[in-house]
């Protein structure tokens, strides 16, 4: 949920995307690299853009909650909404047409139904679980590394994330 990580692949793998919102990111509102100018640009010379926006984006723009939800996760300030209603005024300002399509597909992404590649990995991982448990292992996760199942100790995943660094070859290549 801090990472941009689901956005920045989606955005890879479709090649239709104007701007990419992540939360490792901060979100340039002013002078010449700004979202709205590269917005405005990409208009006039296409006609249309897409942007995407990972759920943690812009929230240094928005203001910190300081809410969790009843499983201890952050409540993020709703980005979609103040992010149409940012680019809407913008464009106003610049006397320039604004006609925004907003879709939320948080749910769209948990509710996608697993094929079989997703079950045999789930299967996978559940049988290398149960096998580590049996075997008197405690506080790890199954997992795949470099083609391989491993028990992954809890404490080695609470200290990495896959948030990227905004430097990184992904973005990079996003960018």
């Amino acid at each position: 949920r801090d990472s941009g990580f689901i956005a920045t692949h989606a955005v890879l793998s479709s090649r239709d995307v104007d701007l990419c919102l992540i939360p490792e990111v901060p979100m340039i509102t002013e002078g010449p690299k700004s979202v709205y100018r590269h917005l405005r640009n990409v208009v006039r010379t296409k006609g249309s853009a897409v942007v995407v926006v990972a759920e943690g984006a812009c929230q240094e723009s928005l203001g910190s909650t300081n809410q969790t939800d009843p499983s201890g996760n952050k409540v993020y300030a709703e980005v979609g909404s103040w992010l149409k209603k940012q680019i809407k005024e913008n464009f106003a300002k610049h006397n320039m047409e604004c006609n925004i399509r907003y879709i939320d597909p948080s749910y769209i992404i948990r509710s996608v139904p697993a094929n079989a590649d997703d079950s045999e990995y789930c299967t996978l991982l559940a049988q290398a679980a149960v096998h580590g448990a049996m075997s008197g292992f405690a506080a790890f996760s199954a997992g795949l590394v470099n083609n391989r199942t491993v028990m992954i100790p809890i404490t080695m995943i609470g200290e990495t994330s896959p948030r990227k660094q905004n430097v990184g070859r992904v973005w990079a290549r996003v960018i």
